[in-house]
């Protein structure tokens, strides 16, 4: 079998820098840039090492520029296209979304130029490695990121080429492999890095045995959905036990254990700092404040999120307010979702207030709207003080208007006014595509300048809580709702507020960087210790508040729950009910971490989920499950020597394209 290996896969290969070996942190990731390599480079054990460093590099991928949040974020329930437009064919499946879409080729291409590093490890070690206490280690490493790539493209493409060779030269024929003989070789090339890999990492950063068995539970699981359907049905009662069998190993015999409180996830201080080496990360893309090694991108996910805050009067735009690219504007389910008054992570995953940073640009107030007349021409808000204020409601409040929110001292954005009903498409309140709720969980105050788009925050991949919520899953699958319970109760458990904890402490992903060294004295660094939890759910913050109700006490909770969206969603069985109700879960716990149109195509809930909850996006039946065959892989490819005609590439295409 061979397999076109393009411009960037050949490239990746032959200009690999020599990576050195640094001490026990994630330094081990530090480039030394020496002279040009070759493939002879890859037959000692010194350039084995450095290839198999290069390998993590390629981690970095899934954060960097446009596809990171395109590919995985837009076309779902969570979030809609925000006021930048620039790649609204992937949250909208418009006719733009095609094979000639930049994207589609970019993560196909690199993908595919890690598999060929990988190719090269797994065959060459074997051979030519001659350090015997990491041996083992570096065949692991190998088959971990020809797996993780594979998996990548699997998800995204359906079947592809399965190449498991290294290329050094330019080949041109290839024959596309089904999604199974994919799927069958990511499990076997997980499986051998979990017999090989150690069950700790020599650096921080570093793959171990656990970080194969959460993803083998990944992939058992994902096999095992409603996507496949067509084909898994002999394999998917023995998928879902090994999806428990390893996602149980993680969680009993790892050394892996949750943040005992969501906020610490979130809760950034500075590069390499606590938050990036809890125990509950399982493996994450390693960026560091190293300018010199960032790599063309850096960590750039959290530029998407944010709404647009340095146009309104009294403000501008700061290192820890973010760069407002306005992609993912949060969406009403992605708010609704949540139990907003005991669920600490809606409160701890997004961004409510703002505090005046411009003072001698603030507004003044107007004789139509003073609180009293001595007040005109007056600054509404001072430096430092609040000025603009996101107000999380739900329909049937009647304490805001258009009118009278003119009387607030902050900018006032509402989600319903008085008079507005339930609605899940937006029609209400004065929320638009510039100016929503933010989710702040990927904030980077530790950015060097206000424009820089380079963040130096890790990029999580994995984390134990997504394994918690796998096995519960798989159990759930197999209709064993009793065991899938405590599962979903721990994740759970540690979202509700606690006995005394503050409700409305304000979390902002960069809030710590008021006193953060990185960022230049110079700056200024505007913060908030509040959100606007109380006067959002028309609490008194006066009112002393029990712990919320988060667990879950039985099955029936879960099957017979009145606020899963189970009517508009038209579950009626418990077997719908539970999906619809892990989604549900997912989202409160994962949202926004790079994996929401995956899970959506895989339990094939994708079409209604979207007709439901998304504004404008309608995808298709039997064609937006899966990316379109980028057409300059298709154009460039033979078969016998020559070009293939139109009807080949047409029957090479995946469905729709």
């Amino acid at each position: 079998m061979k397999i076109v290996k393009n411009k960037y896969t050949y490239l990746l290969l032959a200009t690999v820098p020599f990576l050195s070996m640094q001490g026990c942190k994630k330094d081990f990731l530090d480039e030394v840039m020496i002279t040009a390599r070759n493939t002879a480079d890859f037959e000692t054990t010194e350039g084995l090492d450095g290839l198999v460093t290069g390998m993590y590099q390629t981690l970095k991928f899934h954060f960097n520029y446009e596809w990171a949040y395109a590919s995985t974020n837009y076309g779902t329930d969570e979030f809609w296209v925000g006021g930048d437009r620039i790649k609204e064919m992937w949250g909208t499946y418009s006719a733009n979304f095609n094979s000639f879409t930049g994207e589609v080729e970019v993560i196909w291409d690199n993908m595919y130029g890690a598999i060929n590093s990988a190719n090269t490890v797994i065959a060459n070690v074997p051979e030519f490695y001659e350090n015997e206490d990491t041996k083992d280690i570096r065949l692991g490493e190998g088959y971990f990121i020809r797996a993780f790539n594979y998996f990548k493209l699997v998800k995204q493409y359906g079947g592809v080429p399965i190449k498991l060779e290294p290329s050094s030269t330019v080949e041109l024929e290839f024959t596309r492999a089904s999604a199974q003989e994919v799927y069958n070789q990511v499990i076997e090339d997980f499986t051998n890095a979990y017999e090989l890999l150690p069950t700790s990492g020599a650096q921080t950063g570093r793959l171990t045995k656990w970080a194969a068995a959460h993803f083998l539970a990944k992939v058992y699981l994902f096999r095992a959905s409603e996507l496949y359907a067509d084909w898994n049905g002999a394999t998917r009662e023995a998928d879902l036990e090994q999806a428990i069998k390893y996602g149980r190993e993680v969680i009993e015999q790892s050394s892996h254990s949750l943040a005992p409180n969501f906020r610490d996830l979130w809760h950034y201080t500075k590069p390499n700092d606590v938050n990036e080496t809890l125990p509950e990360i399982i493996l994450a893309a390693q960026f560091s404040n190293n300018d010199a090694t960032i790599g063309r991108y850096g960590n750039q996910v959290h530029l998407h999120y944010p709404s647009v805050y340095q146009n309104l009067p009294g403000m501008q735009r700061d290192i820890p307010g973010g760069r407002e690219f306005q992609r993912l504007r949060t969406s009403d389910y992605a708010i609704d979702v949540f139990d907003r008054i005991n669920d600490s992570r809606f409160w701890k995953s997004f961004k409510t207030e703002y505090l005046c940073n411009n003072p001698n640009a603030a507004p003044v107030w107007e004789a139509s709207n003073a609180p009293s007349p001595e007040l005109v021409d007056q600054r509404r808000f001072l430096g430092g003080e609040v000025s603009i204020k996101y107000i999380v409601n739900d329909a049937g409040d009647d304490r805001y208007t258009a009118a009278n929110i003119r009387s607030r001292a902050p900018h006032m954005f509402v989600r319903y006014f008085a008079g507005n009903s339930q609605d899940y498409k937006g029609n209400h309140g004065n929320y638009d595509a510039s100016r929503y709720v933010t989710m702040s969980k990927f904030a980077d105050g530790s950015r060097n300048t206000v424009a820089s788009q380079f963040g130096y925050r890790d990029g999580i991949l994995a984390r134990l809580a997504e394994t918690y919520l796998i096995v519960a899953e798989a159990y759930g699958r197999q209709e064993n709702y009793d065991q899938a319970l405590p599962y979903i109760n721990e994740i759970r458990r540690r979202a509700a507020y606690k006995a005394g904890e503050d409700r409305s402490a304000y979390v902002d992903g960069g809030v710590a960087y008021r006193n953060n060294s990185v960022v230049p004295a110079t700056a200024f660094v505007s913060y908030s210790d509040k959100n606007t939890y109380y006067e959002s759910n028309n609490i008194a913050e006066t009112t002393v508040a029990t712990e919320g109700e988060m667990v879950l006490g039985s099955v029936t909770d879960i099957l017979n729950a009145t606020d899963q969206f189970y009517d508009v969603l038209g579950v009626n069985s418990n077997q719908e009910k539970f999906i619809a109700f892990i989604l549900n879960e997912r989202s409160r716990e994962l949202m926004g971490e790079l994996m929401r149109w995956e899970d959506l195509a895989r339990t094939k809930t994708l079409i209604k989920r979207n007709e439901v909850f998304h504004n404008e996006a309608r995808p298709q039946e039997n064609k937006h499950y899966v990316r379109p065959i980028p057409q300059g892989f298709l154009d460039n490819i033979q078969v016998d020597g020559r070009p293939l005609t139109a009807a080949e590439k047409s029957a090479m295409q995946n469905p729709g394209y």
